[in-house]
């Protein structure tokens, strides 16, 4: 399963599947028992993708790969967004990813501070891949891109900031710079970086 416009839940289903299959719905039954356990094997199986081949070099090479390895899965299959960030994945795949995570950490402080780092920086993936998977998600359903609805509702937000009720706003879209997402989630990452590393400190022996 690929591009979903919708969530995983309602996009996924036992006879969708069967169907896709061409088998029918109750020969998945001898092989699983709820939607839930389909979600579970289809998140674990994504895992795969994002766990990397070989381990990186440092801490932080480690968590920018499974970092940008998420957010290209989550591309390539659009339902992972909303099964991201809720309680771990227990699949072995899912399991290496978090292992990989933590053990990019370990030894550089107390395991609070490295569970919160990772933590952290899990929190910052999620809910940036989550805000670039829903402009794609209304870019479908629209049929306008991000270009496009910027224009068609241009007179409006001219119009509001004309006002000067919203000075900050105003500044950001006159004056800032627009970047694509991967170079936005790409900054936003390192930053995120930057503060976990500031946290890291080697414990006391």
């Amino acid at each position: 399963m690929r591009y979903e416009p919708g969530s995983a839940s309602g996009a996924v289903s036992l006879r969708k599947v069967a169907a896709r299959l061409n088998a029918g719905p109750m020969r998945l039954y001898g092989y699983i028992s709820t939607k839930q356990e389909l979600l579970d094997l289809m998140l674990d199986e994504v895992h795969a993708e994002i766990l990397p081949k070989e381990r990186a070099g440092d801490w932080r090479a480690a968590l920018r790969t499974l970092a940008h390895r998420t957010r290209q899965a989550a591309l390539r299959h659009v339902w992972l967004a909303d099964l991201l960030g809720g309680r771990p994945t227990l699949g072995p795949n899912g399991l290496a990813v978090t292992e990989a995570r933590l053990a990019a950490l370990h030894g550089l402080s107390d395991i609070d501070t490295v569970l919160r780092a990772a933590e952290t920086v899990s929190a910052y993936c999620t809910g940036a891949i989550r805000r670039e998977v829903a402009n794609l998600r209304a870019e479908r359903t629209t049929g306008l891109s991000k270009l496009e609805w910027q224009r068609a509702h241009g007179p409006h937000v001219t119009r509001m900031l004309a006002t000067g009720r919203f000075p900050a706003l105003a500044e950001a879209v006159h004056a800032g710079t627009d970047v694509d997402a991967e170079s936005s989630f790409a900054t936003g990452l390192e930053w995120v970086l930057d503060a976990v590393a500031a946290q890291l400190n080697p414990p006391q022996v």
